[in-house]
């Protein structure tokens, strides 16, 4: 389905607006930056599009799939967990799984060709789950535990139905689909984040107080739970069980695949350009030197080249090549009436190859992403984290 969508965006690349069906709903597709803008860019179509409806069971309506007054308020409460003195302490358990990651590549070395996408993709998790809910899973060294299992099964069942309208309606789902299967998966992946929530309640590590020392005068981490256990809104209320568990779930939907994705796109991008790679090894070298210390975030500040690789292998190849809204009153665009209803869907894969932009966009070439290179560049020509109200917090 995708492969064909994206060639239809390859023979009308100059077309106006393109239109199909998928089932019974038809799909508006937007892969140019200012028909893109007028939606993303406009506070009224902020719904997500019907598919997302899939997500609720497992993910409820947390940030991702909210709509409304609740997305407003559950954005405006969870920003401030975002900052970025509050990211650069999960830093430490990101070091300590790319070293368990790298010590796993290293037993392949010189056995041949191997898939690193399912290392990289363990490797997320361990961290998402251990700076999301503070839990360590050891995913990378027990990948079939049952919460890594349910994890993975319940994305590809949730993608599966996405895909298949003759599924969409529940009953059909639950008799002649993977329902019961689904249910399974469900029950183990909110058990599992609600006997976290309990756990951290229990041993009282939802401590605000960044500065406070264990026994052994270790600083303590702090897990995204540990915040919002702590997180109150205007009214002074707290955050419910039921509330925390919703963006935990979503935390950890959200951040695992797409992150592995991308690393694995990237990796796979510098194996076939040996020219980017030494740039990228010679980059590194100067940074680091012959240590083998953990990289801090000011070393993040001098790696200029290589953040411009991981730009460009996201504009090649995002990790959400495409998203959907929902257009909540009628509007216009390109100059065509579209009615309230309708359901839009932005294809950032498309959207990142307007030659106008990125000339030869098929080429992988960081260089495009260095300031010389970027100014004057329309902002929603490249929106690997989507873009305006909405976009990836």
């Amino acid at each position: 389905f995708f492969s064909q969508v994206i060639q239809f965006t390859n023979d009308f690349r100059d077309a106006p607006l393109l239109m199909a069906w998928i089932g019974p709903i038809p799909f508006l597709f937007l892969y140019h930056s200012e028909t893109v803008e007028t939606v993303l860019n406009n506070s009224t179509h902020m719904d997500k599009a019907y598919s997302y409806k899939f997500l609720h069971p497992w993910l409820g309506t947390g940030l991702l799939t909210s709509t409304g007054n609740k997305w407003r308020s559950r954005r405006k409460l969870l920003t401030p967990t975002f900052h970025f003195s509050i990211l650069a302490d999960f830093l430490e358990v990101m070091n300590e799984q790319a070293e368990v990651l790298v010590d796993n590549l290293e037993t392949r070395v010189g056995k041949g060709p191997f898939n690193c996408f399912n290392h990289i993709t363990l490797c997320a998790l361990d961290i998402i789950c251990e700076t999301a809910m503070g839990k360590k899973i050891y995913a990378q060294s027990n990948s079939d535990s049952e919460y890594v299992r349910a994890v993975y099964r319940m994305s590809d069942l949730i993608s599966r139905r996405q895909r298949m309208p003759w599924y969409w309606p529940e009953f059909a789902f639950q008799y002649f689909g993977d329902g019961k299967e689904h249910d399974r998966c469900l029950k183990i992946l909110h058990s599992f984040t609600e006997s976290v929530i309990r756990e951290r309640e229990e041993y009282g590590v939802n401590s605000m107080e960044s500065d406070s020392e264990s026994d052994q005068g270790k600083k303590k981490r702090r897990a995204f739970l540990d915040l919002l256990l702590n997180t109150m809104d205007e009214d002074g209320n707290k955050m419910t069980h039921q509330d925390i568990r919703e963006e935990v779930d979503t935390f950890m939907f959200e951040g695992h695949d797409t992150t592995a994705a991308g690393m694995n796109w990237a990796i796979h991008l510098l194996g076939a350009h040996p020219d980017v790679q030494r740039k990228v090894q010679q980059e590194l070298d100067e940074v680091f030197g012959d240590s083998d210390r953990p990289i801090s975030t000011e070393d993040l500040k001098n790696l200029r080249y290589l953040e411009c690789v991981i730009k460009e292998a996201l504009r090649i190849f995002p990790s959400v090549p495409f998203f959907a809204r929902t257009i909540c009153e009628d509007t216009k665009i390109n100059g065509y009436k579209v009615p309230k209803g309708v359901n839009v869907i932005i294809l950032a894969y498309a959207l990142h190859r307007d030659p106008r932009f990125f000339p030869e966009p098929e080429e992988f070439r960081p260089e495009r992403f260095l300031p010389e290179n970027t100014s004057g560049r329309n902002p929603y020509c490249y929106i690997p984290f989507s873009a305006g109200l909405r976009n990836c917090i």
